[in-house]
């Protein structure tokens, strides 16, 4: 392969690693164009799965360790262990320039701070931001902060507004996304002091890479109006955590109100494309692959519990990141 994009992977974090990690890998290859996969773990654990998906060797290095960071481990205490487990090689790969990107499914704390002791922030950007893919009526929206952070400024929020539009930028291609600020009412006198600030200094300037919105309140985060939605970590975790739940709940009611009786049998099979369009429309797998952003590489977290499919759907998301160079767009933006 000529210049390939190569992603590192922890190998051994996660639910049912490294069996799902190197399903995810194949169902990836399948798609993907000029990839290859610097993969970190136990060999005698991942060569067989290898082997038993006919992976090529030609898209894959594989780098023996038997060392990791398991997922009751504290993020200091999976620092402090050492620097040969697989998502620290995973990581320092990045460092090296020996991959563009990097994926885990494993530990979310040690994730964050192995990254931010191996990697350097970006220039004029004081805190990083968690942000993901959150689903609207007219298509995907990035959401962040959503946990990284609980206390922000609005310096915070405006560099969040930038590296989120640059985020959904190099994924999407949009010209110019529209951005919002999560708030308790959509009047612009209505929020915090934080809030208030950052709305007046979004008002203020005209920024090349999007146009600013104003407010959005958390029942309109869904209908598709805007692009990138602003909040600290711990307004943006509560609405994550509320919409993740609240779609467990949909769903486990509409599958017992159609299991329950024959008629509701009946009228599941008569429905049944809708309902398959519904719940892949709330399949968290699709929308797997949060984005810590401000750090000078691309750090991309996997939902621990995900399967194979989801896992495939976080690399996806690391090179679509990498082909729309992420990390240049907020470089050329940020003041």
């Amino acid at each position: 392969m000529n210049n390939p994009i190569i992603i590192a992977i922890d190998a051994m974090g996660g639910d049912n690693s490294p069996n799902k990690i190197i399903e995810g890998i194949n169902i990836h290859s399948k798609s993907a164009e000029n990839i290859k996969y610097k993969i970190f773990g136990d060999k005698n654990l991942i060569f067989p799965l290898i082997k038993k998906y006919n992976i090529k060797n030609s898209i894959y290095d594989l780098i023996h360790t038997d060392k990791i960071v398991h997922g009751e481990d504290t993020a200091l205490s999976a620092a402090k262990r050492g620097k040969d487990t697989s998502l620290w090689l995973s990581i320092e790969s990045l460092k090296k320039d020996d991959a563009q990107a990097i994926v885990s499914a494993g530990n979310t704390g040690a994730l964050f701070l192995i990254s931010k002791l191996n990697l350097k922030m970006i220039e004029n950007i004081d805190k990083p931001a968690l942000s993901a893919l959150w689903p609207s009526k007219k298509g995907m929206n990035v959401v962040l902060d959503l946990g990284a952070n609980i206390e922000c400024n609005s310096k915070n929020l405006v560099d969040f507004s930038i590296m989120g539009s640059a985020l959904h930028k190099a994924l999407f291609n949009k010209d110019k996304p529209k951005v919002a600020l999560l708030n308790i009412g959509s009047e612009e006198l209505k929020g915090n002091a934080v809030i208030k600030d950052t709305y007046q200094l979004l008002s203020e300037k005209k920024y090349n890479l999007f146009d600013f919105k104003g407010y959005i309140e958390g029942n309109n985060i869904m209908e598709g109006d805007v692009n990138v939605i602003v909040s600290d970590g711990f307004t943006g975790n509560i609405a994550l955590k509320t919409a993740e739940g609240t779609s467990n709940f949909i769903i486990s009611e509409l599958k017992k109100a159609f299991n329950e009786s024959l008629s509701g049998k009946v009228s599941s099979l008569i429905n049944y494309r809708n309902l398959k369009k519904f719940k892949d429309k709330l399949d968290p797998r699709l929308y797997n692959g949060a984005i810590l952003l401000g750090l000078n590489k691309p750090v991309i977290k996997s939902h621990g519990s995900t399967d194979s499919i989801g896992f495939a759907n976080s690399l996806k998301v690391c090179e679509k990141i990498i082909k729309g160079k992420l990390i240049d767009q907020i470089n050329n933006n940020i003041n």
